[in-house]
């Protein structure tokens, strides 16, 4: 009797224990995620995901550009750079077939360079320079009223690559087919300066 007492101790006691290993192991299994859950992130918005306002009034998605290197460049009329304006339509001419695209964005943000309406400032750079790449309308590159797209051009934290000040006219952001920030060039670096040619052609 005693025998058989001892033996359903045991069988009991180990039971127990198995039930205790099975429940810890079972606490140590993760989770299976849905397909739709991810564990990246939010991904960072790219040049793609904003909306503007050409010269002429018109809404446009910069979505317009995917697949396309794109150069973004503040530009103003009445600057001692101003005449980069020549340089940029002859980059832009001779490129545009590889897949490249200039955006103009007129501003007044430094010395009050850029004072006129968007029609005054298209009628001034398609008569005087003759300018056919995509030209949008004034906005403001700096300050308390910059404009998202250039907070995001500018802040490392919204782009994910770099902070790059706009520090006068002329300066150039450029932005890869996927519409990432890869890198800037400053005011006085001319527009076929090797730094942009060999990233156009790279």
């Amino acid at each position: 009797m005693k025998k058989t007492l001892l033996t359903l101790a045991v069988a009991i006691s180990l039971g127990a224990c198995a039930n205790r290993q099975q429940q810890a192991a079972l606490s140590n299994v993760e989770p299976t995620r849905s397909e739709n859950e991810t564990t990246n992130p939010q991904q960072m918005k790219t040049f793609h995901d904003f909306t503007v306002t050409d010269i002429e009034g018109k809404e446009v998605s910069l979505s317009q550009f995917a697949g396309k290197k794109v150069l973004v460049v503040n530009v103003a009329s009445k600057c001692g750079l101003t005449p980069q304006y020549a340089d940029l339509q002859s980059l832009y001419d001779q490129y545009a077939s590889s897949g490249f695209v200039i955006v103009g964005f007129p501003a007044n943000n430094f010395g009050a360079q850029e004072p006129g309406t968007n029609e005054e400032i298209l009628s001034f750079c398609t008569s005087s320079y003759e300018v056919s790449f995509p030209m949008m309308a004034k906005i403001s590159v700096k300050g308390d009223d910059q404009h998202e797209l250039y907070q995001w051009l500018t802040q490392k934290s919204q782009n994910g690559v770099l902070d790059a000040e706009v520090t006068w006219n002329f300066q150039k952001f450029m932005i890869d087919e996927q519409g990432h920030l890869v890198d800037f060039a400053g005011p006085r670096t001319e527009p076929f300066d090797d730094k942009i040619v060999n990233w156009i052609k790279g």
